[in-house]
């Protein structure tokens, strides 16, 4: 019934939009690189006459509905040359715009942010898009470019410590995050436990994160959404393009299958830190490297039809000797077309693989542990461009889901471990949307839609009973948690739904002009999140296993509300975005004391359903145009958790009352700048501070049987020592490129400039020799000079 009742307001919709355009014509068409035939992504057409805008989507596509006349259009995007088109729009056109690069050294296709300057007419709030020439330009550790490192020196964005893979929105859990590289989900994003991410920037196009105000099409998480598109490969000729690191090199290679048609692009990137290990005789069996592949193919059928063919595929590998050995890394594949209906619909059909796999061999014990999870999406979406007021999106999803908990092999026979096989779990995952860009009049703008998304978890699989429905028991006598014993099983066979979910998530956001200026923003939206990771860490981990909702895991339900003063200075030489946020999430999973989650086939006899709440102020000053530019951003925010009793007599977690998250990050400021010295000479420099993570720290210690044991206090009520650094970076462009068909450039920058031993952990112990208990520091970086080679042919 609500399939057909969305059918039939797009069916009216679309015989409207007939009706309305009479004596009107549509100009459409793409905008792309006019070096590389590449895609540009968020290309501004001004039309002056009207004062009317448009914007490319994620696939270059335009389209703007006109009445008859005589228009000058104007596409303009940062980083490249504007073109001015004077056109008689008596009929509909279709008319393609080739921007020329403006000529930085490296950046054959610079993706700028479209327009740094804040959009004051687009009802975009809560969303931070960064240049892939500026996250180059950002000095990070050991040298080597990083994306979600980027991403840390956005307001409302942590990290949860040096070191720490994922990163945090908005007071939320890194898992609560949803990654997409080319719409496929990416379910681990970081290289060497967190030091690197596996986002190779050579073959990035565009990025966009999403922290509020999220579009329709998007769902399945409760915090953030982390949108990235790959190149799709230069279709003119062939080129090159790579660096030289202290710990990693990188390579990519692209050019036409046939000429303005068809493209590959293979990127490969590998570290060799590993290699130094074998110089010391302590070290020489021990390993830790990684590596990742990026591929695309894109071929134009004619010019109603496109396709594309991207993968992804990397490996993390850290081993010790020859008795210890960890493998994992994700896999995806995603096989796109995109067709043409008309130049005012437009549509993208996806068959989209994700897979993420840890392995973990113990030889010194005799077995391997392989866990993981994939997912198996087909999704199609289309965009339908009315009229020039009004935009309508619509589309449907579905995925399925495999888990595996973990799965136990013997080594050899002489092991004494048992195979075993944790229950696997499936799942299904469709979900419908429709949402409308609508300009009510020349001041107020809208976006609105509505998504519904249902969740079965399926069998097969033998599921725990329990009296009352109750797995974990309260103990009134300790005043603790319990695992429950079973009462009975019951066993669900392939495919039957063990439960089922549906929840309705509206989207709403409203801007409204002040002036050409200035403009407030508010917006509304409901997230659910239906898979969770089970992890007790303040960051993920390769161990930590995603598990479906089911009768005991409930489906996590975000409501998040925000409001915004966005400001243009001095012709957009400088813009300022304040915010303000509250959000709550119903479901949060929180642990007994002492949950074991490793190995853990019956997970629900150590979970509570809490909830969370996070609120605070952002502001962000940027600098968008001349030799220096850059921003600063601050947030005060508070991200809280409770896990209340079930009933009067339970004391819930920390006596069911708001403690901090592992999340909470009371002040975080970022400070950022690049400064273009001359045509030889850039230098970058950023500065982050950030409250101390909440931490538990013991409180008093006791005596059991010979042993000292420590006793702690309410969860999470310390916090470690403030964290900050400040890092520089110096790019050196000789002047001997000018001509040549190589160019390079060296980067040399120091991360942590001051040597600040930032704590990524504080463990009490006793010491040995003296006796005293004491506390000791972990750091994982001090001051980290590096230089590295960057190239292109």
């Amino acid at each position: 019934m609500f399939l057909k009742k969305i059918s039939s307001f797009i069916i009216v919709l679309l015989i409207s939009s007939s009706v309305f355009s009479q004596e009107k014509f549509t100009l459409s068409g793409s905008i792309t690189d006019s070096k590389s035939n590449e895609t540009l992504i968020g290309v501004n057409l001004y039309i002056p006459e009207l004062n009317a805008t448009v914007s490319t989507n994620q696939y270059g596509f335009y389209s703007i509905t006109l009445v008859e006349g005589k228009y000058t259009v104007l596409a303009s995007y940062l980083g490249y040359e504007t073109i001015s088109s004077q056109l008689t729009l008596n009929e509909s056109k279709k008319l393609n715009f080739a921007l020329a690069p403006s000529g930085e050294l490296l950046n054959e296709v610079i993706i700028k942010d479209g327009n740094k300057s804040t959009n004051i007419r687009s009802t975009e709030m809560s969303i931070n898009k960064l240049s892939i020439s500026s996250i180059k330009k950002m000095p990070v550790v050991l040298g080597e470019v990083d994306v979600i490192k980027s991403l840390l020196l956005l307001p409302g964005v942590t990290n949860a410590g040096e070191g720490a893979s994922g990163f945090n929105v908005r007071g939320g859990g890194a898992d609560q995050n949803l990654i997409l590289l080319d719409e496929a989900t990416i379910f681990n994003s970081s290289h060497v436990f967190g030091f690197f991410s596996v986002f190779n920037p050579d073959a990035i196009k565009d990025l966009k994160l999403y922290k509020g105000g999220i579009p329709a099409n998007f769902g399945g998480r409760a915090s953030s959404v982390l949108d990235i598109y790959q190149k799709d490969g230069n279709s003119k000729s062939f080129h090159a393009n790579g660096g030289i690191g202290l710990v990693s090199s990188r390579l990519l290679l692209e050019g036409p299958i046939v000429k303005d048609k068809g493209s590959f692009l293979i990127a490969g990137r590998g570290s060799y830190a590993h290699l130094f290990l074998k110089l010391s005789e302590e070290n020489k069996n021990n390993t830790a490297y990684f590596y990742d592949l990026n591929a695309k193919l894109s071929y134009k059928l004619n010019p109603n039809n496109n396709l594309y063919f991207s993968g992804y595929f990397g490996r993390d590998v850290f081993s010790i000797s020859e008795s210890f050995s960890n493998t994992y890394g994700n896999t995806t594949f995603n096989l796109r077309w995109n067709h043409l209906f008309s130049d005012k619909l437009f549509s993208n059909f996806s068959m989209i693989y994700s897979d993420y796999y840890y392995g973990l061999d113990l030889n010194f014990i005799g077995f391997n542990w392989s866990s993981g999870i994939k997912n198996y999406n087909i999704k199609y979406d289309f965009k339908n461009y009315i009229s020039d007021d009004f935009k309508l999106s619509y589309g449907a999803n579905a995925i399925y889901y495999s888990f595996n908990p973990g799965t136990i092999k013997p080594t050899d026979s002489n092991s004494g471990i048992n195979a075993d096989q944790l229950d696997k779990k499936y799942a299904f995952e469709p979900s419908v949307y429709i949402s409308a860009e609508h300009d009510i009049s020349k001041k107020i703008a809208l976006t609105y839609g509505l998504r519904y998304s249902m969740f079965y978890r399926l069998g097969q699989s033998t599921v725990n009973l329990y009296e009352n429905n109750n797995p974990v028991t309260f103990n009134t006598d300790q005043q603790i948690y319990e695992k429950a014993t079973p009462i009975g099983t019951t066993f669900y066979g392939k495919n039957k739904t063990l439960k089922s979910f549906g929840n309705f998530e509206p989207r709403l956001a409203v801007s409204y002009k002040l002036d050409d200026n200035t403009a407030i923003k508010a917006s509304y939206n409901r997230m659910t999140q239906y898979l969770q990771l089970i992890s007790n860490t303040s960051s993920p981990t390769p161990l930590d296993i995603w598990m479906p909702s089911d009768q005991y895991i409930k489906p996590q339900i975000a409501d998040q509300v925000a409001f915004g003063y966005f400001k243009n200075f001095k012709d957009n030489m400088y813009s300022l975005e304040v915010e303000t946020y509250y959000k709550k999430v119903q479901n949060r999973l929180d642990y007994i004391d002492g949950a074991d989650l490793i190995a853990n086939d019956a997970i629900e006899q150590v979970i509570l359903n809490g909830r969370m709440r996070s609120y605070g102020l952002e502001v962000m000053l940027r600098k968008n145009e001349g030799r220096l530019n850059g921003w600063i951003s601050y947030t005060l925010s508070k991200s809280e958790q409770q896990t209340p009793g079930r009933t009067a007599e339970e004391s819930g977690i920390n006596n069911g009352k708001w403690y901090r998250s592992i999340y909470d990050k009371t002040h975080n400021l970022a400070v950022t700048g690049s400064y273009k010295q001359n045509e030889k000479w850039t230098f970058g420099a950023n500065f982050a501070l950030q409250t101390g993570q909440p931490v538990t720290y013991p409180t008093g210690q006791y005596s059991y049987l010979g042993l000292v044991i420590p006793s702690y206090g309410l969860r999470n009520a310390n916090r470690l020592p403030t964290y900050h650094h400040l890092d520089v970076s110096a790019t050196l462009t000789p002047r001997n490129n000018e001509g040549r068909k190589w160019k390079g450039e060296w980067v040399f920058s120091i991360y942590n400039v001051y040597n600040r031993k930032n704590a990524a952990s504080i463990n009490f112990s006793q010491n040995t020799e003296t006796g005293v208990n004491e506390a000791v520091k972990t750091s994982i970086f001090g001051m980290v000079p590096a230089v590295s080679y960057n190239f292109k042919f």
